[in-house]
């Protein structure tokens, strides 16, 4: 891997990150609102920030850089499949969970669902996410799919995958914003109450965890090594991938016809001494 030591950084930062982002959330509903509960009141709806920070944003995030890992690289392409889907699928029950306690919030409160552009933005990650996922199954991990249609919507798939990711941390940070402006009254969130500068401090993290990703995501010196891709292109393996041959070893048709021409050369020279 080029630049290990730069990898390894970013790498650590993301998950102590990751992790921070987490812990944050869970102060947040603990300390500053009103804990956590199913009763239809605001403990119920602070599931929902902590379930989406957590599966849509940290969780995502780690299944986004999985195949980055260069211990990894040895394993399967199989096992790295399903890890890759297995983290995502963790991350759709989570953004389902959060997603029931937030309409149940409403509903208990009487208060209209869908009206607001974080709630129209957050349904319309949600479904194309789900989308992806039932997609990225079918094509990727099935064995129906021919290789050559796997590789040709690879780049989409890259590029879909990074892109509602950027649109979760946009929903985010609408969320934040929308959730402290109804709840900060006295004092208002105008006047820089503690619970309000912390939450926005919040923000700004999930930010720079959207970057770091992102970073991680899109170093080409980063990325699963071409050879171990070609070798387990089929999702369930294939007499290729116990073909162990070092071809690096082996010489090439210039070289060979090389020393069979010096051959003939010390050939035809031991015959004409010979005749002399």
């Amino acid at each position: 891997m080029e630049g290990y030591k730069s990898f390894l950084f970013f790498l650590v930062s993301s998950l102590v990150l990751g992790f921070t982002l987490v812990i944050f959330a869970l102060v947040w509903v603990l300390h500053y609102s009103d804990g956590l509960a199913w009763d239809g009141g605001n403990a119920e709806f602070n599931w929902h920030p902590v379930l989406i920070i957590t599966g849509f944003i940290f969780i995502e995030g780690i299944a986004i850089i999985v195949y980055r890992l260069p211990w990894t690289w040895k394993c399967s392409k199989l096992l790295m499949k399903c890890i890759h889907a297995g983290l995502h699928l963790t991350a759709t029950v989570l953004v389902v969970v959060a997603l029931v306690a937030v309409w149940d919030y409403h509903n208990a409160r009487n208060i209209p669902n869908m009206y607001s552009l974080h709630s129209w933005v957050g349904l319309t990650v949600v479904i194309l996410f789900f989308l992806q996922l039932v997609s990225s199954i079918v094509v990727y991990l099935l064995p129906f799919t021919p290789v050559s249609i796997r590789a040709a919507l690879m780049p989409i798939h890259v590029y879909s995958g990074l892109l509602l990711f950027g649109g979760v941390i946009a929903t985010s940070l609408m969320g934040i914003t929308e959730k402290l402006i109804f709840s900060l009254k006295n004092p208002p969130y105008s006047s820089f109450p503690p619970h309000g500068i912390f939450v926005n401090t919040l923000g700004l993290l999930i930010v720079v965890f959207g970057g770091l990703i992102l970073w991680i995501t899109t170093r080409p010196g980063w990325k699963r090594p071409p050879e171990h891709v070609e070798k387990d292109q089929h999702p369930f393996g294939s007499s290729a991938d116990e073909d162990t041959t070092d071809y690096s070893k082996e010489k090439s048709d210039v070289e060979l016809n090389s020393e069979a021409r010096k051959r003939n050369l010390k050939l035809d020279e031991a015959g004409q001494r010979s005749t002399m």
